[in-house]
């Protein structure tokens, strides 16, 4: 599960998003929080605040609609409004994997489609997973970060 706000508090908003997260299931793991240019979207937004953590969903959750519609409700309870594609958030819940299901359906497709694209993501995943492995590239979050530049990705010392 990937984590990022850069609108309001992001901090704060990363921290509701756990407390939240953890309604779900159990946080097994998180990452520390980086601070990340913003990747895409529209210019002069400010950094964004990211993070992964380890979601093991109740077994009413583990299936991949449920579980986005759920990270959905947590989006929306905390002000989430979707105004434009990769503009800036209070907060981003993202499904990266669930148990390595390849799945491809209307409004979720795992692994996530861009991860393995994004140092933003690989940095924590690499720190919290080391040993994941993408399910069709076979890689593990660390060897796809070693591809990629690292620049505008920085760990932060900010406490859960």
């Amino acid at each position: 599960m990937a984590l990022g706000a850069n609108l309001g508090d992001p901090h704060a908003q990363l921290r509701r998003a756990v407390e939240r997260l953890a309604a779900l299931g159990t946080v097994a793991a998180r990452s520390a929080i980086y601070e990340t240019a913003p990747v895409g979207g529209p210019p002069g937004q400010p950094p964004y605040l990211n993070a992964v953590l380890e979601l093991r969903p109740r077994p009413e959750l583990d299936e991949p609609r449920r579980l986005m519609t759920a990270l959905l409700a947590i989006e929306r309870e905390l002000g989430r409004v979707r105004a434009e594609r990769w503009g800036p958030r209070v907060i981003d819940l993202d499904l990266l994997d669930l148990g390595g299901l390849v799945v491809a359906l209307e409004g979720v497709s795992l692994p996530h489609p861009r991860l393995h694209e994004r140092a933003f993501v690989l940095a924590p995943l690499c720190e919290v997973a080391p040993a994941w492995r993408h399910p069709l590239l076979g890689e593990d979050a660390c060897a796809l970060l070693d591809r990629l530049p690292r620049s505008g990705v920085r760990r932060t010392d900010l406490a859960w």
